[in-house]
């Protein structure tokens, strides 16, 4: 088990290449592959706007301006 531990932290990067690449494979062949890239796509949409607070603000106020009563 230790041998193990020291290979993942000594090949953090492949490790996880790894890990996304298992779970990909496993969804595609569950769901499917449009399935599969949508999620992906969303995944990637959803990390890029909570990584860019600006962003994430700016989508706040437009979800919050589509529920507002119009005058």
């Amino acid at each position: 088990m230790e041998t193990l531990r020291n290979w993942i932290l000594e090949n953090k990067g492949m490790f996880i290449g790894l890990c996304v690449g298992l779970a990909a494979a496993i969804l595609i062949l569950t769901i499917g592959f449009w399935a599969t890239l949508l999620i992906a796509a969303l995944t990637g949409a959803g990390a890029f706007v909570g990584a860019h607070p600006h962003i994430c603000k700016n989508v706040s106020d437009w979800f919050a301006s589509l529920f507002e009563k119009q005058q």
